[in-house]
């Protein structure tokens, strides 16, 4: 598996029934197992038990609720009833778990990874002007193509403490900054009329920054999601893995 890494630049941490398009099985596999090892090692063991069981939950997601929530990242705006009905839903997992129905409570807890997991994927807020035929599917391959170079960074290190009563706010940010990502996917991805091959790029397209910046916003915010279902379902939050710090130095001399 590969290394959960933390860049840090001075003093700064940086680091989907579904909407058309929305992450594939195998990325959502991957997410979940990214997530995992960020989440207290009680939480994480008990959803890498269920994984199948959770992807299969999550790829289940209430059609309904996945439509407003797509009507919703086209628009660019959560509205109070989508994240109500999200919360609700958020809230019969955790109801599982306090009763003790611990697999059942943990397959629906690890499901909702599919609400963090679509905010944060530009390739679902592209607005009402859509993307052309084929785009979302190349950018996709492109990142099953890339996985294993794309560096997993810590988003975001105080949304693994925010309570439910915060989702809104950060999960609308989680929006924005997809939002902010779709002329760059766009202008990387659709070139002289016609959609790029996602073999054609590499890591110095804009397209590989795209990727890596909202696969590691995905992963943090799905497991910043799970811990605060875990803590309200009153889990064990110890052993949380402490993020690796990794600080840039300066590159040495060329020799003449």
């Amino acid at each position: 598996m590969r290394p959960l890494r933390v860049v840090a630049l001075g003093l700064a941490v940086v680091l989907p029934s579904a909407p058309a398009g929305a992450w594939p099985a195998e990325l959502q596999i991957a997410l979940l197992r990214d997530a995992c090892r960020i989440v207290p090692k009680t939480l994480s063991r008990l959803i890498y038990e269920r994984e199948k069981e959770v992807v299969e939950e999550a790829q289940r997601f209430p059609v309904k609720l996945g439509h407003v929530l797509a009507i919703d990242m086209n628009g660019g705006q959560l509205q109070p009833e989508t994240l109500a009905a999200i919360d609700a839903h958020a809230g019969e997992a955790i109801a599982l778990l306090r009763q003790r129905r611990i697999s059942e409570g943990i397959v629906r807890l690890g499901a909702m990874l599919r609400v963090p997991a679509d905010l944060s994927d530009p390739a679902l807020a592209s607005g009402s002007e859509g993307y052309p035929p084929g785009l979302t599917r190349e950018y996709y391959s492109f990142i099953e193509a890339n996985l294993s170079k794309l560096p997993v960074t810590l988003d975001d290190g105080a949304a693994l403490k925010l309570p439910r009563g915060s989702w809104p706010a950060y999960w609308q940010g989680l929006l924005e900054r997809s939002r902010e990502q779709t002329v760059i996917l766009r202008a990387g991805m659709f070139q002289r009329g016609q959609v790029v091959d996602h073999r054609a790029l590499d890591f110095r397209s804009p397209v590989f920054a795209v990727a890596q910046i909202s696969y590691s916003r995905a992963v943090t915010a799905i497991a910043a999601t799970w811990i605060a279902m875990w803590s309200e379902a009153r889990g064990d939050l110890t052993r949380q893995p402490q993020p690796r710090i990794v600080t840039p130095e300066e590159a040495p001399p060329l020799n003449p």
